[in-house]
């Protein structure tokens, strides 16, 4: 294929600065690539453009403020399986640079990290801000220019395969703070995280790129139903949750809020079901089994076996653990059964109802809200236009790729970070090696 080019002179007597790679987009993806970048070519000159004010956001509040780094899962097909879109992708970077290559790099530069009993592993401090000091630190120590408050307006490809990077103005009407309002570089990464809407992939479609389209995922279920939402604050340890017309089931941890549910098993359940849920306008029943321990027999066993052994208990006020005595009290209520109504007196088809609201609660699912600790799309940059051995792309040699701006998301768990420490790391390293020029 032809490569792709979209010159048209972008400096207009503006000052020009040259340098040999720049990245556009200052979150994890990013600096690992200047990181490894600067690590294999330390005469490199290097730059990361961050359009917003804060390097690194994204990673400062990720985790509940503590930064699921990765997750303790060291096979790669393993690792990939759990990725909604990228799955095959993802296979061969993660025998590059897979989970335990991670906590040993971080390891190497004074971060520890801890696993934790689902696997997920933060550093040892809980603090999120230990992962971005030494990211900022390190990259500073590399010689690596971190400028923040400063998009990129335009991206051109020049016919001697150089790139030309326009910064975009501020609000004064003067461009950022480069010097120069022109950057003339050997290599481009783009890691600006999610395509959200059509104008972040705008640099990637400029240069011969396609998007899918953006939808969100990771995300938690409203659900319009006065009881389950008086239950605000209550969690099951298991449930196992389902959308019947999707065919998807997850089994783990819930939370049920103000607004529906959310936790582990309702996010998991977005993330394979983004596109699906979306298509649907989110809206759907969700069916819960709220003891996937037991099956439709050993439930009907349990329940006649309180006729006999604690006859003159009220239904209401003896759960079957380990559901809450308030959730349990509302699945009675659900399944019809009187307040006063004992064992003795609960009929056999009192007993099935009330077998059904356990085993099969259902609910209509009537919109979404994002998770606030992970902020993850589906869509964006065509797997199949990106070399995954180097993430460069198919379409613009000497353009590469990180992170989430491409079509990949993964479960909540630390997947997603260590799809941006691997990408960034191999498009930091294929970059670094494909430098002509000397520092």
């Amino acid at each position: 294929m032809k490569p792709f080019q979209n010159h048209r002179p972008l400096r207009y007597g503006r000052a020009v600065d040259s340098q040999h790679i720049v990245i556009v987009g200052g979150g994890a993806a990013g600096f690992f690539a200047a990181l490894a970048g600067a690590e294999l070519r330390p005469d490199a000159k290097i730059v990361i453009l961050e359009k917003s004010p804060q390097f690194l956001a994204k990673v400062k509040i990720s985790g509940g403020g503590r930064c699921n780094v990765t997750h303790a899962c060291f096979d790669p097909r393993a690792f990939a399986a759990r990725f909604p879109r990228g799955e095959h992708a993802l296979i061969g970077p993660l025998r590059q640079f897979p989970a335990d290559d991670t906590v040993a790099w971080f390891a190497r530069h004074g971060v520890q990290l801890k696993t934790e009993e689902d696997g997920r592993m933060f550093p040892v401090t809980d603090s999120s801000q230990t992962i971005v000091d030494c990211l900022l630190e390190s990259a500073r120590a590399a010689g690596v220019k971190l400028i923040a408050n400063c998009g990129v307006e335009k991206i051109a490809r020049r016919p001697d395969g150089r790139f030309e990077v326009m910064t975009a103005r501020a609000g004064n009407g003067t461009r950022c703070g480069v010097p120069g309002d022109l950057l003339v570089c050997e290599k481009v990464l783009l890691s600006t995280g999610g395509c959200r809407t059509p104008a972040l992939g705008q640099p990637a479609v400029s240069l011969g790129h396609t998007l899918e389209p953006p939808v969100p995922s990771l995300f938690t279920f409203h659900i319009d139903c006065p009881w389950l939402r008086d239950l605000s604050g209550i969690s099951v340890e298991t449930v196992r949750a389902s959308i019947p017309e999707a065919r998807l089931s997850e089994c783990g941890p819930v939370l049920v809020t103000h607004w529906g549910v959310s936790g582990p098993v309702i996010l998991r359940l977005s993330a394979w079901g983004a596109r699906i849920l979306h298509d649907r306008n989110y809206r759907f029943r969700l069916q819960i089994n709220w003891l996937p321990h037991c099956d439709t027999e050993e439930l009907e066993r349990e329940l006649e076996s309180r006729r006999h052994s604690q006859p003159a208990k009220l239904v209401i006020h003896s759960p079957i653990a380990p559901l809450p005595v308030r959730l349990w009290a509302q699945l009675v209520r659900a399944s019809g059964a009187a307040e006063d109504t004992r064992w003795s007196t609960l009929s056999r088809a009192a007993r099935h109802k009330l077998g059904e609201q356990l085993l099969r609660s259902e609910f209509p699912v009537a919109g979404k809200s994002l998770n606030k600790d992970e902020f993850v799309t589906c869509g964006g940059v065509r797997l199949n236009e990106v070399d995954f051995k180097t993430m460069e792309s198919k379409r613009c040699p000497g353009l590469f790729f990180a992170g989430e701006v491409l079509d990949i998301d993964g479960l909540t768990g630390g997947f997603n970070f260590q799809a941006a420490w691997t990408t960034g790391w191999i498009a930091g390293r294929a970059m670094a090696a494909g430098l002509r020029s000397s520092g």
